[in-house]
């Protein structure tokens, strides 16, 4: 369980151009990636947030699907973390929201996100 340290989430990222590894479990080339401009990610992330907030699709099902993280493989849940463990941006977005709140979308070095807060 999460402490005042420590929360639970589980996140979707989608990789683009920009991201420092060009590669993932659903792409291992970077093929897509390499194709893709952190624009089209970006609102590729805003359709998929609209689907799970609308009710029209669950976040897990969305991340083990469509997330470029091997945490897709979970639901996209990333177990327990505390402070600097996650890139700042992150952390940040994931400290701030409310168990079960969604976020809108994250960017780090990573790629884009949106992540939901479960612990």
């Amino acid at each position: 369980m999460a402490s005042k340290q420590q929360v639970r989430a589980s996140h979707i990222l989608i990789k683009h151009q920009g991201s420092r590894r060009k590669a993932s479990w659903k792409d291992p080339e970077g093929q897509v990636i390499m194709n893709t401009t952190k624009e089209t990610a970006i609102s590729q992330l805003k359709s998929l947030r609209e689907d799970i907030v609308s009710g029209k699709a669950k976040f897990e099902d969305v991340a083990s699907r469509f997330s470029d993280c091997s945490s897709a493989k979970r639901g996209g849940d990333l177990g327990p973390f505390g402070h600097g463990q996650m890139q700042k941006p992150f952390e940040e977005a994931t400290f701030a929201l409310k168990v079960g709140e969604t976020s809108d979308i994250v960017d780090t070095d990573s790629g884009v996100h949106i992540i939901l807060r479960t612990g």
